[in-house]
């Protein structure tokens, strides 16, 4: 089993390093050839010890090792993704490849939009096997690559993210139809029969994770988070599969605009119907789920205990009420004679106060009388008018306090007629800065 094999000499003529060649730059010399013994090892053993017992070529030998492994794989795949093939998806038009379905073709009709990349390749991979032109060919079919063209057709579709998300949203096939009133009499059938309708529904959400149905034992919180969730689905379906095919930029733009548009709005309209369709599905769900009544029942159960334990503390209150009525009629009683004294003492001081209120309006119309109204003479009858009117507009426009501040500013002055006025400007200045008075509204104190 062993081979012998030497170094091949160098062609005649050959020159290492020389101007004539250029690119190739000895750094050492061969040694002589020396004679060998390899033996193969390992696979490349196997494969030389198979091609001496059987009496095969190298060749030969890998084709029919290539073969039995294409048969393997068949054989393995059959397990799980093998479907019988119908005559009539075997006949198809590859010209009609959109209403194809696609799944069925590599033979994935079980998985559908579960199906994963690699059960998609394997799939594809055995498909290609069975139904390569060649092999039909040789096999003396007339139409040797009408159903291969469908496969990959079905294969470029599935690999393609967005255009198998476009199959899958209109992918009838993989949708449950919701169960009918007799499906779920039976205890739990229920969740059994709705369940599988949800989970189909929910491959088309944007927001992931879907609540699940969940079962008898879930809480009011869970039961009313998945329907909240349904009842407001935000789906990705657009309905793109279906649109009519828009002609090439070699076509008429009117045209194509035509198109574009009525595709628009018949996806618009799809996507209508398809709210409506998932909003009474789950208006269905929502009156056949037995725990909407039991949350119903259990919430007006606790209704009636809250209100009985309500009347029980307004009984409670009530005598509560009863008896500090009584004791604070009693301490109203106190409160009032109390009260009575603190009100006469008051009274004797609000008229305390209006009596120094008084004298101290007195005193300030009295200051510019002393003054002889801030005349040199016998003050005329207008200019008594104007001075005093001028004083009693700033009594009226301060308080108890700022008048007996007044009185003690004129008690100062005397009967400095200049002093008293400037007390009198003074005020006046600072009363219209302040908005409690107009200049305009003065007539011997103006400002200006």
């Amino acid at each position: 089993m062993s081979t012998t094999s030497k170094v091949v000499p160098s062609p005649e003529g050959f020159k290492a390093s020389d101007d004539s060649n250029p690119n190739f730059r000895s750094v050492s010399s061969l040694s002589n050839g020396v004679m060998r013994t390899i033996e193969p090892v390992g696979p490349a053993f196997m494969a030389f010890a198979r091609r001496k017992r059987l009496g095969r070529t190298f060749s030969e030998d890998e084709r029919i090792q290539q073969q039995s492994k294409a048969k393997k794989v068949e054989e393995d795949d059959d397990g799980e993704i093998s479907e019988p093939e119908d005559p009539l998806m075997l006949a198809r038009d590859p010209k009609d490849w959109r209403g194809q379905d696609h799944y069925a073709v590599l033979g994935l009709s079980k998985y559908r939009w579960r199906a994963t990349d690699e059960q998609i390749k394997r799939a594809h991979r055995k498909k290609v096997l069975k139904h390569h032109p060649d092999k039909k060919a040789a096999a003396g079919e007339d139409d040797a690559d009408g159903f291969f063209k469908c496969i990959q057709k079905a294969h470029e579709t599935l690999t393609d993210p967005a255009r198998r998300r476009q199959f899958d949203s209109v992918d009838e096939a993989a949708d449950v139809l919701p169960p009918s009133k007799k499906d779920i009499q039976k205890p739990g059938a229920f969740y059994k029969k709705w369940r599988p309708v949800f989970e189909s529904e929910g491959r088309f959400s944007n927001k992931q994770p879907v609540p699940r149905l969940g079962d008898d034992n879930s809480t009011k919180e869970d039961v009313e988070r998945f329907y909240d969730f349904f009842y407001n689905f935000d789906s990705w379906r657009s309905f793109e599969y279906l649109d009519e095919d828009v002609p090439d930029d070699n076509a008429d733009r009117d045209h194509k605009r035509h198109i574009e548009r009525k595709n628009n709005n018949a996806r618009r309209k799809r996507k209508t119907e398809d709210t409506a369709r998932l909003r009474k599905l789950v208006d269905d769900a929502l009156g056949y789920d037995e725990r909407i009544a039991r949350f119903r029942k259990q919430e007006k159960a606790n209704k009636n205990k809250k209100r009985d334990a309500q009347e029980a503390a307004a009984k409670a209150e009530a005598e509560a009420k009863a008896k500090a009525k009584e004791e604070e009629e009693k301490r109203k009683a106190e409160e009032d004679a109390k009260a009575k004294v603190d009100k006469e003492q008051g009274k004797k001081a609000k008229e305390a106060a209006k009596n120094a209120a008084k004298k101290n309006k007195r005193a300030v119309r009295s200051s510019v009388k002393d003054v002889n109204y801030f005349t040199a003479g016998e003050p005329s009858p207008s200019d008594i008018d104007n001075c005093l009117n001028d004083v009693d507009k700033v009594i009226a426009g301060i308080d108890v306090d700022e008048l007996a501040a007044l009185v003690s500013q004129l008690e100062v002055a005397g009967k400095d007629g200049g002093a008293v006025k400037k007390v009198f400007s003074d005020k006046t200045s600072e009363m219209v800065g302040a908005g409690k008075l107009k200049d305009s509204e003065l007539k011997y104190f103006k400002l200006s």
